[in-house]
């Protein structure tokens, strides 16, 4: 039987009140439990992920190696594309999504516990199913971007593109239900007096993120669901020779590949427009502007997806209007910048290691926001298309960006987490090493490009003299690899004794930091009233926040009861999708019952304790 820890006597490392035991993880609902899976699994795949990368480094460290097949090259850099995005970018943000937004805005939990449990198991199975393929000797091979019509059935036979777009289709099942239910959540669930124009700004790009997924996701789905068609059942969606049209494919993954690329780097924008502040002691500079940045990114993101496109042939008018959008959203973006950097301007910094991650990731997005500007133009686009130029860039805006920015919210939030500090020791070993490594890695593949080092291939000529850019990038590339064994070092040893902290270590001004670290299952005992934007830096609303939050529930809420059928579910739909690999409609046909039965059972469950 699991073990209860109570109140008194909180187990370190979970909610005080909560279950132990691998069964009632299985069957949480708990948001922040659930958040800790995506972290856990999000950071297992990104390893995944790094050893396909640091094989394809070692293959280019040299021209005209042979150390791989170019056949396992393909495999390795479209796994590694699909894994990168798929499984550890965006899942590490819904990590971040799920333990923290609930406790910045005063909630108990998000709006659907169990479709949120859903949600990270159809992850997690979808990333499963994935990597699946490699066990068969089937990986996918076509390019994690999947351009037709590489994906049809005569130019990629076997079931490596079978197993890619069934897999981002049941991963883009989980996007989806999480998206609608952080909508749902920041709407309806607000602590009194919690307006949205007080909300965090993790929460408001959260919030902005969310819509984005939702509308977003189905567009790659649309385009996944044809190719399917295609390779499945004979239609010609993608076939030139038969009406159809390569370039349609394009169109649909780039209408969901550039909002794509702000659902990853706005959350790391939330996560340092809260750390900013902290750390400076002020106020974010010009709030309300980057409240609206963020809102116009996530708008103007959908007019610039063609310039993906400019070497297609779309026309001079079409050309013209992507050129124009390509430069217009590079102002929302500089204007964070200018805020983050006003917002330090004459503050009492703190050089924690969230700072210097905050900061490391304003130098690097920079970086790879002014190559984003050179790529607007499209005569400039022409000469660096497919070059490993382009691989530089959106290194510097997804790796630079994102993850720099999700590393700091781990540096942040993790006493909040665990009770305890991660180690600054080490943490700044982390810091300096990912730097270092991350730049020596991906800064001498601007150079590469414009000499005319082409993407996607397993080897080059001696001839082109890039050799050099390769040997630094593979040796960045090592030292990469390393800042992530610290880092995960670092969690292991700080999780078992870490430097106890406080319920605000930081003196930030939050929600969040108002209750215990780790906070109760039900995080607050009453839920509290909230009057400003850093409700925490104001003495007399602190103190009447506190008086609430710190002290013991008058009666203990009644939480949404766990439940296996989320975990079931999830199994029936990824197993639902893997037999349309089969072709066969009545085998399809059978796979769906179990999800029906899941479904109906899931209805008939009761979500919480009886008479609540």
């Amino acid at each position: 039987m699991s073990s209860v820890a109570t109140e008194q006597s909180p187990v370190h490392g979970t909610s005080h009140g909560e279950e132990t035991g691998l069964w009632s993880w299985i069957t949480t609902v708990d948001h922040k439990r659930i958040a800790i899976m995506y972290f856990v699994t999000a950071t297992i795949f990104f390893f995944v992920g790094g050893i396909e990368a640091m094989i394809i480094r070692l293959q280019l460290m040299n021209p005209e190696q042979n150390l791989i097949s170019p056949e396992f090259y393909n495999q390795l850099f479209t796994m590694h594309g699909t894994t990168m995005i798929f499984l550890v970018a965006m899942p590490m943000a819904v990590a971040f999504f799920n333990y923290v937004v609930p406790l910045q805005i005063g909630a108990r939990d998000v709006a659907f516990p169990r479709l949120n449990a859903l949600s990270y198991w159809i992850f997690l199975f979808g990333g499963i199913y994935l990597n699946a393929s490699w066990f068969v000797g089937a990986a996918p091979h076509a390019s994690w971007v999947g351009y037709a019509t590489l994906t049809s059935s005569q130019f990629s036979p076997g079931v490596n593109t079978d197993f890619w777009f069934i897999s981002l289709s049941i991963l883009g099942i989980a996007s989806i239900a999480g998206g609608v239910n952080f909508i749902t959540t920041i709407v309806n669930m607000r602590a009194p007096g919690m307006k949205m124009m007080r909300m965090p700004l993790f929460t408001w790009m959260t919030f902005v993120t969310s819509f984005l997924l939702i509308t977003a996701i189905p567009v790659i789905a649309v385009a996944l669901i044809f190719l399917g068609f295609d390779r499945l059942f004979g239609t010609v969606f993608f076939n030139p020779t038969m009406g159809g049209d390569p370039v349609l494919w394009q169109h649909l993954f780039w209408i969901f590949g550039h909002p794509e690329v702000y659902i990853l780097i706005l959350p790391a924008f939330g996560v340092i427009s809260d750390v900013i502040p902290t750390f400076s002691k002020k106020p974010l500079f010009g709030y309300p502007i980057v409240v609206y940045a963020g809102i116009l990114i996530g708008f103007i993101g959908w007019g610039v997806w063609s310039h993906h496109m400019f070497t297609v042939g779309l026309g001079p008018i079409a050309d013209s209007f992507f050129v124009a959008a390509t430069m217009i959203i590079a102002i929302p973006t500089g204007v964070k910048i200018f805020n983050w950097l006003a917002t330090m301007w004459g503050g009492s910094i703190r050089f924690t290691t969230a700072m210097l991650f905050s900061v490391g990731l304003v130098a690097v997005f920079t970086v790879g926001g002014l190559s984003g500007i050179m790529h607007a133009s499209a005569p400039v686009n022409l000469q660096q298309h497919d070059s490993y130029f382009v691989v530089a860039h959106f290194h510097y805006v997804i790796v630079g960006g994102a993850m720099m920015g999700l590393w700091a919210g781990l540096y942040y939030w993790f006493p909040k987490v665990s009770g305890r500090f991660l180690s600054e020791k080490l943490g700044q070993w982390h810091f300096w090493t990912t730097m270092v490594g991350f730049n020596l890695t991906f800064f001498p593949m601007h150079f590469s490009g414009l000499f005319g080092m082409p993407r996607r291939i397993y080897t080059y000529s001696a001839d082109l003299n890039v050799a050099i850019y390769n040997q630094l990038a593979t040796v960045g590339a090592l030292i990469f690899a390393v800042s992530a064994v610290i880092m995960v070092v670092n969690i292991v040893k700080s999780w078992r004794s870490g430097e106890k902290a406080g319920a605000n270590p930081w003196d930030a001004p939050h929600l969040e930091w108002s209750i215990p670290s780790p906070p109760h299952h039900y995080n607050f005992p009453e839920l509290p009233n909230v009057q400003s934007r850093e409700p925490l830096w104001n003495a007399g609303e602190r103190e009447q926040i506190l008086a609430v939050t710190m002290g013991e529930a008058k009666e203990e809420p009644h939480m949404p009861n766990p439940s296996y059928w989320p975990i079931l579910l999830a199994a029936s739909i990824t197993l639902a999708w893997a037999l349309v690999m089969t072709g066969v409609w009545w085998i399809i046909a059978l796979g769906i019952i179990p999800v029906f039965f899941c479904t109906l059972m899931w209805g008939l469950e009761p979500a919480f304790p009886e008479g609540h």
